[in-house]
Order: C-alpha cells, then sequence, then structure tokens
C-alpha cells in the first residue's frame, strides 16, 4: 500500500496495490475509486484533503 499527499493540489492518494487502473468511479463528490480490470479497488483519492480531516500529512499504521 502507498499512501501520497500532494499539498500543492490537497489530493491524498491511498493505493492498495499496483494493478493497472482500468476504471473510474466519483463515489460522492471529491471522493474517486479506482478500479482495475476485474473490478476490484486498486485506490482511493480524497480531494480538498485538509477540508475533510485534520492532518492529511500524517499517516498512521495500525497492525492487529
Amino acid at each position: 500500500m502507498k499512501v501520497k499527499y500532494d499539498r500543492e493540489v490537497d489530493i491524498l492518494y491511498i493505493r492498495l496495490t499496483d494493478e493497472v487502473i482500468e476504471d473510474s468511479d466519483e463515489a460522492q463528490p471529491g471522493l474517486v475509486i479506482d478500479y482495475d480490470a476485474d473490478g476490484t479497488v486498486v485506490g482511493f483519492e480524497i480531494m480538498n484533503a485538509s477540508k475533510k480531516m485534520p492532518r492529511p500529512a500524517s499517516v498512521e499504521l495500525e497492525v492487529a
């Protein structure tokens, strides 16, 4: 999994796999979901991230 926050455009991107993106869907305003050829989710793009979360550049990983 890869997480990238671009401060200039205020977009947080969470990439779950390295599969080729075949389709994208704006699930709701500002939230784009990317899919591979099989329809499996490969990533999420959150636009205007700083308005939707307090610290989009901060990532905490929790493994249980």
